[in-house]
């Protein structure tokens, strides 16, 4: 079993920064990818990067260049830097741990309003 909390969501103006955590517990050495999706209104969960045990990076086309997605392995704990934001990021944040044998892990969802 492993357990994820995100935090760091909010209301954000155009052009602004957040920086999302999602601190990871429980099983955690089974954890082989950790990715971030999210979800806006009336919309399917959709992914938006992914960083690998050994700390390769994957990022949804929109997202390249503007969000970078980190991981303190000391902490357990992965990030989501996410800059020069626009209204069309506003959704629910959602963290992930994948590990293999299941169908992997969710956290609660970070609420990220891009508005003016």
């Amino acid at each position: 079993q492993v357990q994820l909390v995100e935090s760091g969501g909010g209301l954000v103006q155009p052009g602004g920064s957040l920086r999302l955590s999602c601190a990871a517990s429980g099983s955690i050495f089974s954890i082989n990818v950790m990715a971030w999706y999210r979800q806006a209104p009336g919309r399917g969960r959709e992914l938006v990067a992914t960083i690998t045990s050994g700390g390769n990076t994957n990022y949804k086309d929109s997202a390249k260049g503007r969000f970078t997605i980190s991981r303190d392995n000391a902490k357990n704990t992965v990030h989501l830097q996410m800059n020069n934001l626009k209204p069309e990021d506003t959704a629910v944040y959602y963290c992930k741990a994948v590990v293999a044998g299941s169908p992997g892990y969710w956290g609660q969802g970070t609420q990220v309003t891009v508005s003016s």
